[in-house]
């Protein structure tokens, strides 16, 4: 972040505990710590807005491109007309069975003689 180096760093401590004092330096030590973590916050959320900005602003680009290459391929191809559903023949219905269907055993009903049955009052 800061490019600071030992010597400096030294420095700067030793000025610290001469103005601060020994006493005193842990708490002012939280202090700017808290300044610091709400400054990178708010730091976070100025950068997430401006992204958030650059984000929509780029889909907008994006969209006026579409509909543009949209409409130019629309221009190339013009619709078909429209044929009309009267004169093409009806779909054939599906032939109907006369027998009943017939359960799957495991799929479906259970068999009467299951005693782990729901129907034959077994609590699931």
């Amino acid at each position: 972040m800061f490019d600071i180096g030992s010597s400096e760093f030294l420095l700067i401590v030793i000025v610290a505990v001469i103005v601060i004092g020994p006493k005193d330096l842990p708490r002012a030590l939280y202090k700017v710590g808290q300044v610091v973590g709400k400054a990178r916050g708010m730091a976070r959320h100025f950068r997430t807005g401006i992204d958030a900005m650059v984000r929509e602003v780029e889909l907008e680009e994006l969209e006026k491109k579409w509909a543009a290459q949209n409409q130019r391929i629309l221009d190339e191809h013009p619709a078909e007309p429209e044929v009309e559903t009267a004169a093409l023949p009806a779909p054939e219905a599906a032939p109907v069975s006369a027998e009943p269907a017939t359960a799957v055993p495991g799929y479906g009903a259970a068999p009467a003689s299951d005693p782990d049955s729901p129907k034959n009052g077994a609590q699931a």
